[in-house]
C-alpha cells in the first residue's frame, strides 16, 4: 500500500513538472511570436489550449505556441464568459489599499456602497459615466483624476482639486462643462498618475468596486447597480 502511494505521488510530481515545462516552452514561443513580454502561462483543462496572460489581457495558444487565439471562450452550458471571468480575476485589486485621500470624494445618501473611478477631465465617456452616476444613491464615489488625454487635462484636474467643494466642481465640469477657477494648491496629480500606472489603468474611465473587481470602460448605471447588489448580497 505504501509503495503504491509513493508511486502515485512520484507520478503526480512528474506530471506537474512536465506541465510546468510545457508552460515554460509555450511562454518562450509566444514571447517570440508576439515580440513582447508574457506575464504567465497556464495549461487549460479543455481544448488543449494554454491561457497566456499579457498584462491584464488574456489570449490563448496551442501547445507549441505557434498559433495564438484572440477572443473569448464561452461556457455555453454555464452561460459564462470564461475569458472575462479570468480577466476580472487577474486585474482585481485590494480596494482598501487605494489612497483615498488623493481622490475627489462624493457621498450620496448613507454612502454605504462604495466604488472608485479613474477619469480624465476631458474624457467623453467619463462625462457619460458622470450622468449615469447621478442615479445611484446611498453611495460613496472616489474619483481619481488622471490627466492623460489633453494638454489642459492637468489644469482642469488641479482646478477641481483646489476648489472649495471638489465633488461639486468635478460634476459641474463633467455634466455642464463649467471649469472651476484656476487653482494654485498642491494637487496630487503625479502621485495619482503613478498609481494608475501601477494598477495598469490604460484608459478612462476605469471603475473599481469594493470587492476589488475592475470594470474597464463605461458601463450604464443599471449594470453598476447590479454589481453593487451582488457585492452587498455576498457579505
Amino acid at each position: 500500500m505504501f509503495k503504491k502511494l509513493v508511486t502515485a505521488a512520484v507520478t503526480a510530481l512528474l506530471m506537474i513538472a512536465a506541465a510546468h515545462a510545457d508552460e515554460a516552452a509555450v511562454k518562450k514561443a509566444v514571447e517570440v511570436n508576439l515580440e513582447g513580454k508574457v506575464d504567465a502561462v497556464k495549461k487549460l483543462p479543455y481544448l488543449g489550449l494554454y491561457e497566456v496572460q499579457v498584462g491584464n489581457d488574456i489570449v490563448y495558444a496551442n501547445e507549441s505556441g505557434s498559433h495564438i487565439i484572440i477572443g473569448s471562450i464561452i461556457d455555453t452550458k454555464a452561460k459564462q464568459n470564461l475569458t472575462q471571468a479570468r480577466i476580472n480575476q487577474i486585474s482585481a485589486i485590494k480596494f482598501a489599499d487605494l489612497p483615498f485621500d488623493m481622490a475627489v470624494k462624493t457621498v450620496r445618501g448613507n454612502g454605504k456602497r462604495v466604488l472608485a473611478t479613474f477619469e480624465d477631465p476631458n474624457c467623453g465617456y467619463c462625462k457619460k459615466l458622470a450622468r449615469e452616476l447621478q442615479s445611484l444613491d446611498n453611495i460613496t464615489i472616489y474619483t481619481f483624476m488622471i490627466p492623460i488625454l489633453a494638454a489642459d487635462s492637468a489644469d482642469k484636474a488641479r482646478a477641481v482639486w483646489c476648489a472649495p467643494d471638489r465633488s461639486k466642481a468635478w460634476f459641474e465640469l463633467m455634466l455642464s462643462g463649467t471649469v472651476p477657477a484656476a487653482g494654485t494648491c498642491d494637487a496630487p496629480t503625479d502621485k495619482v498618475l503613478a498609481l494608475s500606472q501601477r494598477l495598469k489603468v490604460n484608459g478612462t474611465p476605469a471603475i473599481f468596486l469594493s470587492n476589488g473587481e475592475r470594470i474597464p470602460g463605461f458601463v450604464p448605471a443599471a449594470k453598476l447597480e447590479e454589481k453593487l447588489k451582488q457585492i452587498a448580497s455576498a457579505k
